[in-house]
């Protein structure tokens, strides 16, 4: 460890430092706000709709309407967003995805219907096709099932305007397609949308850690055995991660994540610390749901861990935390002031 100053026990007890709360307070490095802290949330069609996830215990799917009610708590908790994700009907999935811009659809209404009642929240859409694909893919498919680059985008930047449209704060591609913050970028700039930041997936690796997830969407059976290997990178590489994080920077985006969490705090770190960008990560279903698992098993103090693992990803660098545990994470620090 290169240091400037290098003192020899017992001159330097490090210890002393631990010896009493205040004091560890007083030195700590790194610490975890509610502000650090985004809700990643399901909605789904009707009215009074609540359906809980098995995979993801104490997360629900929730209508518009109970949304709503829902970040009135987080807007007390102070809370700064909510992340968007659509529970979309298998009639209404298709080969082109088109249900992903209709401005009547399901995440246009969930937008229009927070920012009415919460403006103060900000609103993150997700933009991808997955939901909206009957194949359970980020994109559209030739007749060999390989994703297409191209015109994937071109369906990516007609969702982006039409949740841009709906007042969406931030759009969140998370697609991994080559190109999509450019063209998304250029297509805001050019209608009007000048403020709508962009959150780039910039290293998305085609983790293991999603299967919760895509239970929660309902896009599992839709996927298969199939896997998003050709456009969502390998877990075994780093560099490249720089490089995209780069790429997208390059061509728009106003910040940058990281996804999975804590299997990869080395490319948080590397992000942060090499780009020195506003760098954000979401701590997955996986991650969550192995939590819960251990907690309700009474392997692991939940709360503690919890807590433990949200830090450890301010301690690697991220700005800002994509969480399920974003309600009960600010809860815990609202309590101790």
């Amino acid at each position: 460890m290169n240091s400037p100053i290098h003192r020899a026990f017992p001159a330097s007890r490090l210890r002393r430092n631990r010896v009493d709360d205040f004091t560890r307070r007083l030195v700590r490095e790194h610490r975890l706000s509610v502000d650090n802290l985004i809700f990643p949330v399901f909605v789904l069609e009707g009215e009074g709709q609540r359906e809980a996830v098995p995979s993801m215990p104490g997360v629900e799917r929730l209508s518009i309407d109970l949304l709503v009610e829902q970040a009135a708590e987080l807007v007390e908790l102070g809370i700064p967003a909510v992340a968007l994700f659509p529970v979309v009907a298998p009639e209404d999935r298709s080969l082109s995805a088109s249900a992903a811009w209709d401005s009547q659809g399901l995440i246009a209404r969930t937008i229009r219907a927070l920012k009415q009642a919460h403006p103060e929240l900000g609103v993150i859409t997700d933009v991808a096709l997955d939901p909206y694909t009957s194949h359970g893919q980020d994109g559209i498919i030739d007749n060999d099932g390989y994703v297409l680059n191209d015109v994937t985008v071109e369906a990516l930047v007609n969702q982006a305007l039409c949740h841009a449209d709906a007042g969406a704060d931030m759009v969140a591609p998370s697609d991994m397609m080559d190109g999509r913050i450019g063209a998304i970028r250029q297509a805001l700039e050019e209608n009007g949308h000048i403020n709508t930041r962009i959150m780039a997936y910039s290293a998305k690796y085609a983790s293991s850690y999603y299967g919760p997830f895509r239970d929660a969407l309902g896009t599992s059976s839709t996927l298969g055995k199939s896997s998003k290997e050709t456009y969502q990178m390998d877990p075994g590489n780093s560099d490249e991660a720089l490089h995209e994080v780069a790429m997208d920077l390059a061509e728009g985006a106003d910040m940058v994540m990281v996804k999975p969490g804590m299997p990869y705090l080395d490319i948080v770190y590397r992000v942060k610390h090499e780009l020195k960008v506003p760098t954000f990560v979401y701590q997955v279903s996986g991650e969550y749901a192995m939590h819960m698992a251990a907690a309700e098993n009474g392997w692991l103090d939940g709360d503690k861990v919890m807590m433990e693992s949200l830090l450890a990803m301010r301690r690697a660098g991220a700005d800002g935390i994509l969480t399920y545990f974003a309600v009960r994470a600010a809860r815990i620090l609202q309590q101790r002031g």
